[in-house]
């Protein structure tokens, strides 16, 4: 009986409660408790949530985001945010390294890092230096105006002093190759820094930066060999930079429209409508180069099966890009990556598969002579 007693007194005062709560003043209040209680009552956090909710990410944009606040527009700066630019810079490194190896062995996994950190360090250098002498013209177009130096956030003095350190850094590792190297790798320095000027005076930039950002495909062969081999790093050098005139072409039709506003040249804007066939004659000049280097380094089935798979990549990317839109444009530049990984793991199969040849070959010739 005390419980009935209770269990209605309980129920009276809920409704004079919510009577009160439902008044003219506390609408508000009483719709804050509930969904405070609904929220307690049934709030779990997701599967790849923080514990305040937030979902964990390891982009690199991610990771940016997350470091020191004062730190963040120099990781922008060197382009951390985005290390597409990086991947693009390292992989021809990784091509030449890992032809240069011996056969039946896997590239040097030392001369890979090595060149891994010089790629960041060099590719936030070019980035730096590209920013400063594009500072006033990144602020009219609406992709770049919210980089740190047309932003504000950073001073030119400070990206200065700032791009002193990578070049610092960046000389740090290339003093760990070679003599022969370092003379081959300080020679790309000019080359770094007139880059950004050219999209000013020609319809071509696309071949400077191709001129630049390839040079690891010199620069790899000669770390591990101890001098260049023109007959496999010319034309990897140059398939390299066939391969860049075709993504940056893309790439750059993202801006065309504000570069024709301010004065600046592409490939983008000399091509035009004409874009897809002058990307298809890039692309078998890539293949036919990609080519002269198996057949000069004795490569095996596996690398030649890689460039089948890089031709249909190409050939997909070419068919599939619609350059009136920036969104697909960016999708179809940064899916060169796979490109290049497609073409360092061939090269990595192809050179264990000669081992297997060699071995053959040998024993070939051993019957041979007893018989």
């Amino acid at each position: 009986m005390l419980g009935a007693c209770g269990a209605g007194f309980v129920r009276g005062l809920r409704a004079e409660t919510q009577a009160w709560l439902w008044g003219t003043r506390g609408r508000s209040l009483a719709l804050v408790h509930a969904a405070r209680g609904l929220h307690a009552a049934n709030w779990q956090p997701s599967p790849g949530q923080g514990p305040r909710g937030r979902p964990l990410s390891l982009s690199a944009a991610a990771v940016v985001n997350s470091a020191p606040r004062p730190l963040q527009p120099y990781l922008r700066l060197m382009r951390l945010d985005k290390p597409i630019g990086t991947w693009l810079l390292y992989l021809p490194c990784t091509w030449s390294i890992g032809l240069a190896a011996d056969p039946g062995c896997l590239p040097d996994w030392y001369m890979l890092s090595l060149f891994g950190t010089g790629a960041v360090l060099m590719r936030g250098a070019g980035c730096t230096i590209n920013d400063m002498w594009d500072r006033d013209y990144d602020k009219k177009v609406t992709r770049t105006a919210s980089r740190p130096i047309a932003a504000g956030d950073i001073s030119t003095f400070r990206s200065f002093v700032f791009l002193g350190g990578q070049l610092t850094l960046a000389l740090g590792v290339l003093l760990c190759l070679n003599y022969y190297s370092i003379a081959l790798g300080a020679a790309s320095l000019l080359l770094v820094a007139t880059y950004p000027l050219m999209k000013r005076i020609t319809y071509w930039p696309q071949l400077a930066l191709g001129l630049t950002f390839n040079w690891g495909a010199l620069l790899g062969w000669s770390a591990v060999k101890g001098s260049c081999d023109p007959s496999v790093c010319l034309p990897l050098y140059f398939s390299g930079i066939m391969w860049t005139l075709i993504y940056d072409t893309i790439y750059a039709h993202q801006d065309k429209k504000d570069d024709a506003l301010i004065g600046l040249k592409s490939t983008a804007l000399l091509f035009r409508e004409d874009t897809k066939k002058w990307l298809s004659g890039f692309s078998v000049a890539m293949l036919g180069a990609l080519s002269l280097v198996g057949v000069n380094s004795g490569q095996t089935m596996p690398y030649y099966t890689a460039l089948a798979a890089v031709g249909a990549h190409l050939a997909h990317q070419i068919y599939t890009l619609d350059i009136h839109r920036p969104e697909d444009c960016w999708e179809k530049f940064t899916s060169n990556r796979t490109i290049g990984l497609i073409i360092f793991l061939g090269i990595v199969l192809g050179n264990l598969c000669k081992a297997k040849e060699t071995d053959k070959t040998r024993k070939n010739i051993e019957n041979r002579m007893e018989n």
